[in-house]
């Protein structure tokens, strides 16, 4: 997932965006030709995602940059862990460092948070979902760090799962009209997942042989007496931080999926240092 043509044009935007026509600060104070080693530290605690795409930014700014990873996605950080060693132009290194430490930050903050997630319903059954709350151009890297941090992908786009969803019910007029649509147009066999909101709306899909439901914004209660009126998957959605994730685990629902995940979680710090 961290590999491909459309990662390539991700880090290239990125790279333009960042340089330009050409780093001046660099080009005004440093030699030419002048080498170094640089390392990259964690300044907190955390879990690591992307180290695959640092190694591709330095490559993409200097080919002949020598790019050695101490840790691997997933590893734990702590205060001064040494992630990786950068060798070669500090030119090219210092071009390249804002945008390596911008996705190394921001992917690293995901894989953390959704590791806290995940720890904190140790224990119980459910599954940590991501969504598509994720950044433009980034979901492939997004939810990369999701699974480094211990949760799994829900659909990656609109194309690859059906989710039936209040406003696709009330334009086609009710639960009946919109399941039966979606099952006569799947000729693939992708997974259907219907929204609900209140009980009433759960037996109503349950009665629909719905497999997967989503119980969105309910009560612990209701999440509670919805899991025991039907054998289908639920999954519990909205309102899910760290204070209440073990006690919707606990009433039994399959999965509970966390747009915080990717669109807000904090960025880890780290940095790059040259060596003297």
């Amino acid at each position: 997932m961290t590999r491909g043509k459309s990662i390539r044009e991700l880090i290239k935007i990125a790279l333009k965006e960042d340089i330009g026509a050409g780093d001046v600060t660099t080009k005004f104070i440093l030699p030419s030709k002048s080498k170094t080693t640089a390392l990259i530290i964690a300044k907190e605690k955390g879990i690591l995602a992307g180290v695959d795409i640092a190694k591709q930014v330095f490559h993409s700014v200097d080919k002949t940059l020598r790019f050695i990873p101490m840790k691997s996605d997933g590893d734990k950080l702590i205060p001064k862990t040494v992630i990786a060693s950068i060798s070669g132009d500090v030119g090219s290194i210092l071009t390249a460092e804002r945008t390596t430490l911008n996705f190394l930050q921001h992917l690293s903050g995901i894989a953390t948070l959704t590791n806290q997630f995940v720890t904190a319903v140790k224990g119980t059954k459910v599954k940590i979902l991501d969504t598509r709350k994720t950044i433009p151009g980034m979901r492939v890297l997004e939810k990369h760090a999701v699974k480094v941090g211990g949760g799994e992908n829900h659909r990656f786009g609109l194309y690859d799962m059906v989710l039936i969803k209040s406003n696709h019910i009330k334009a086609v007029g009710g639960f009946a009209q919109a399941m039966n649509r979606a099952e006569k147009a799947n000729r693939k066999g992708l997974k259907v997942e219907i929204e609900t909101k209140t009980l009433a709306e759960v037996k109503t899909a349950l009665s629909l042989n719905a497999k997967m439901i989503m119980l969105d914004n309910m009560t612990i209660a209701e999440m509670q007496k919805a899991v025991e009126m039907g054998k289908a998957k639920f999954e519990a959605s909205g309102g899910v931080n760290l204070r209440n994730v073990r006690e919707i685990a606990k009433t039994g629902v399959d999965y509970i999926s966390v747009g915080a995940l990717t669109h807000s979680a904090p960025a880890l710090d780290i940095s790059l240092k040259i060596l003297p």
